[in-house]
């Protein structure tokens, strides 16, 4: 039948990808590290240390979900491929609507597991702490950060992970000028390191009586949340802590004690804020974790091209220096200007399908990194 053989032909191409993707996973040397860890498991010490042994039943359960979803695709693959020869042998077309089902099944997980393979680099596999700065462009800009909060919180919630705001400070008219909030599941860091840098809106504004088409910009920083205790050194002496009356969400409590804190470290600049915690001191100590993390990101890069591309609040929330326009009027596009990914469907970016974005970003990072093998 014409659509099963349209199918096979389209089949046989992606059995070099689904290979490639496989062979760029490691199944050996993985298999070869869950055995290994299995054996650790049965040792009559191993929950002597807790935190240990519940690192490794992580990373124990991550390797196995890896090879487990590497060979169901496998096996997919060849149960494709043999529905389409029992289609063809007995001539049944009822078997066409499920041959294309679990073809885009299959399309649809390879490519999850690709850019899997792309989630390499360290803290990749951490939870995401993401920041929010509305710029140039007044209430207009405040609205566009709301805006972009709706879009994350959105891909959160389709992805299957929890969102927690951490600390938010609302315009004095409409939107959001800053807000600090987690993203908390495997690879949110990973996926959402893509985002870091400035946005950029145009759009005709409501906030305008004139009607008039109008430019504005907001800010986002990305971070890995780091959970274990980072070998950084800050001196007190380099600190400024505030504090400051809770607002947002978070409930009663937040009006009635002065429990938010901000710091900020005077030798980088570097200013980090929680108001989510019902204490001061639960605040501090995860403002205090937030600044360990960014200053050991910073620490690590060897040079001042890297040393901006992490600090995304260092560029200047204006003209020039967006990574990506979102255009509403006179068109509707949404361009990454780094990897030249665009869509004419904005309303489906700002409602959170974003993959295409972050997928595009994952490639064009992974082809220039340093420590890539030349020979991939």
């Amino acid at each position: 039948m014409v659509e099963l053989d349209n199918i096979k032909i389209e089949l046989s191409g992606f059995k070099d990808p689904l290979k490639q993707v496989c062979d760029g996973l490691g199944l050996e040397a993985k298999e070869q590290r869950i055995e290994e860890l299995e054996r650790e498991m049965e040792a009559p010490n191993f929950w002597d240390d807790p935190d240990v042994s519940n690192k490794k039943m992580k990373e124990l359960k991550t390797l196995k979900d890896t090879v487990g979803d590497a060979k169901g695709l496998m096996g997919q693959y060849d149960d494709i491929e043999t529905l389409i020869e029992m289609g063809n042998e007995s001539e049944d077309e009822s078997l066409i609507p499920e041959v294309q089902e679990e073809f885009e099944a299959f399309k649809s997980k390879l490519e999850s597991l690709r850019i899997g393979t792309l989630l390499s680099e360290e803290y990749d596999k951490c939870s995401a702490i993401l920041k929010l700065n509305a710029g140039a462009g007044g209430t207009e800009s405040c609205d566009w950060s709301q805006m972009l909060y709706r879009m994350y919180t959105r891909w959160a919630e389709k992805k299957g992970f929890d969102i927690e705001v951490l600390d938010m400070l609302e315009g004095d008219e409409a939107g959001i000028k800053s807000v600090t909030f987690q993203i908390n599941g495997l690879n949110a860091y990973g996926y959402l390191k893509s985002e870091k840098g400035v946005h950029r809106l145009v759009r005709i504004s409501p906030f305008n009586a004139q009607g008039k088409r109008q430019t504005s910009f907001v800010s986002l920083d990305v971070m890995p949340d780091i959970e274990e205790d980072l070998d950084v050194d800050i001196d007190e002496k380099d600190l400024r802590i505030d504090t400051y009356r809770s607002s947002g969400a978070g409930g009663q409590h937040i009006n009635k004690t002065s429990s938010a804190i901000r710091i900020t470290h005077i030798p980088t600049g570097v200013v980090v804020q929680c108001q989510n915690e019902r204490s001061q001191f639960q605040n501090k100590d995860k403002a205090m974790q937030m600044l360990k993390a960014k200053l050991y990101m910073l620490k690590k890069e060897a040079n001042a091209e890297k040393l901006s591309d992490i600090r995304g609040e260092l560029t200047e929330i204006a003209w020039g220096n967006a990574i990506r326009s979102y255009f509403l009027q006179p068109y509707t596009m949404v361009k990454d200007k780094r990897t030249a990914c665009e869509t004419s469907n904005a309303g489906a970016v700002l409602d959170g399908d974003i993959d295409e974005f972050i997928s595009s970003y994952l490639q064009w990072n992974y082809a220039g990194r340093p420590d890539r093998n030349v020979a991939d």
